[in-house]
């Protein structure tokens, strides 16, 4: 058995199901064995980002890696951006990234990289195969650490040479590390904090999602305390009867005073607050200077578990949670398209058990609190900052979720980062609706101007935070793709397309002219 082959059999026998792919010359007898050997499906993007991108929002909604196929260390290099996306939404991830035969790396060819290198900072373990006799065993190995915990990336390195060679044998992967329990000294002293009237518990991680919502809900009913989120959610899931989770707001001067009231602040699977970005006089940190911080529990220990013994240590086991959203029905929104017409839409269309994906970026910063009593859904944020997010993590959502709609809100500059989604969309024929925010500018960009003290912007500026002189026209750019599109310019026009484009069950773009 060649090493293509062994590896192959190694990711099927351990359970991988998908592979995203844009192959090259090295990869040949990879493509080959995927060809040969049923029980891999494979989708290919038409650019790595969309490829990595793509990965992350599949291991978001199925819980288990696919696998990705890369060329060499500029098609890693291409596919980056998302790669650090998914790093900090904690995704499950085996990359194999081609590589010339061990041979002919010492000539120097075109291509050749430090790939090792490349993937470290997006990786949580990097590994190259020596032998033909290794590969099965070393993707085993990538598998293993891709399960590991919250998740990981592993990239796995596969010289051409380790592919095409007699010798491949497949192997089982080892059970991966599970999430640590917390102890129970703190889960005492977190109940000691939510005694007191000025305490907040900030949520990420499987934190804002079921089981662990109730379980919080009912920590807060008892208690009193203040239930929140962090800004960007890997998946936050809301709607109508579950416990409702505000976000942090993004702006700095909003979130101080949000978290301002808090003296105390336990977080559960989520960070310490900080700014986006560091601005001239203004804090990185946006708590109270004076609150009491304790991590309960970071991303990688058992979350329901702590929650449940919290619940315990607070007598809350039959508490009635706190925070619910009830459903908040709006019927056939009429006027201008802004947004608050926009998310009053969103909450009147999105379906039960919907999944939106939100690269909304500027447009889209206030939906939250107009779209908490939706029917029940959930919301996938970048956690990277990363632009170019939305549509690939729409495509690996989609897969993993074929029986659920998805709704993918795009900004239009961050959409023209990952626009060949939009390819494979059509070609798998995914049940995905597209809306692109179409203000023509990097509005966030204008604001963040604004935000550093940067002065008024001139011409030349100006240019830089726009996108005009031409327009982009996206119906023109979807159905280049293969997708059906249409333009909107008021929120009734808006919601029938919504309405259409969900009902259709592919794929479907709609502009919203801002």
């Amino acid at each position: 058995m060649i090493g293509a082959d062994a590896l192959t059999h190694s990711l099927i026998d351990n359970g991988v199901e998908l592979c995203f792919t844009n192959p090259g010359t090295s990869e040949m007898h990879f493509v080959s064995a995927l060809d040969r050997i049923s029980g891999l499906r494979c989708v290919l993007g038409l650019f790595e980002g969309v490829v990595s991108g793509a990965a992350d929002g599949y291991y978001r909604l199925k819980g288990k890696p696919a696998a990705t196929l890369l060329h060499l260390g500029p098609g890693l290099g291409n596919g980056l951006a998302n790669l650090h996306n998914a790093r900090k939404a904690r995704s499950g991830i085996v990359n194999v990234v081609g590589e010339h035969a061990l041979p002919h790396i010492a000539h120097d060819a075109p291509l050749t990289a430090d790939i090792e290198g490349i993937a470290r900072p997006v990786s949580h373990w990097v590994h190259t195969s020596r032998s033909a006799a290794d590969v099965g065993a070393d993707g085993a190995e990538a598998i293993r650490a891709a399960c590991a915990k919250a998740g990981q990336i592993a990239t796995l390195i596969l010289p051409a040479d380790t592919a095409w060679s007699e010798g491949g044998r497949p192997a089982k992967a080892q059970a991966a590390q599970a999430r640590s329990r917390v102890a129970a000294d703190k889960i005492e002293k977190a109940a000691q904090m939510l005694r007191q009237p000025d305490c907040l518990v900030l949520l990420g991680g499987i934190g804002v999602r079921e089981p662990a919502l109730n379980l919080a809900g009912k920590i807060a009913g008892k208690t009193g305390c203040k239930l929140m989120a962090e800004f960007n959610n890997a998946r936050l899931e809301r709607g109508a009867g579950r416990v409702d989770l505000p976000r942090v707001p993004y702006v700095v001067e909003q979130a101080i005073k949000v978290l301002s009231p808090y003296r105390q602040v336990i977080l559960i699977g989520s960070k310490t607050p900080v700014a986006f970005f560091g601005y001239p006089d203004k804090p990185s940190v946006l708590l109270d200077p004076q609150a009491h911080v304790l991590e309960l529990a970071n991303v990688d220990d058992d979350i329901v578990a702590a929650l449940e013994d919290l619940v315990q240590a607070c007598d809350a086991s039959h508490a009635r949670p706190a925070q619910v959203a009830e459903r908040d029905a709006f019927g056939q929104v009429s006027g201008p398209l802004n947004p608050d017409s926009i998310a009053q839409v969103l909450s009147a269309c999105i379906p039960e058990q919907g999944i939106v994906i939100d690269e909304s970026v500027t447009t889209g910063r206030q939906f939250s609190a107009t779209t908490r009593g939706a029917l029940p859904h959930c919301w996938l944020n970048s956690m990277g900052g990363s632009i170019g997010f939305g549509m690939p993590n729409a495509i690996g959502a989609a897969l993993a979720c074929p029986d659920r709609s998805v709704i993918c809100m795009e900004g239009d500059g961050s959409a023209m980062y990952t626009e060949q989604s939009l390819w494979t969309m059509a070609r798998e024929q995914l049940a995905i609706t597209v809306v692109i925010f179409a203000n023509r500018s990097y509005a966030i960009l204008r604001g963040e101007f604004n935000a550093v003290g940067a002065g008024s912007p001139g011409q030349r500026a100006t240019d830089m935070l726009s996108l005009d002189r031409p327009d982009l026209d996206w119906v023109a750019i979807a159905r280049g793709h293969g997708v059906s599109a249409e333009r909107v310019s008021d929120a009734a026009g808006f919601q029938s397309a919504l309405s259409r484009g969900i009902a259709s069950r592919g794929p479907s773009l709609i502009e919203v002219w801002l």
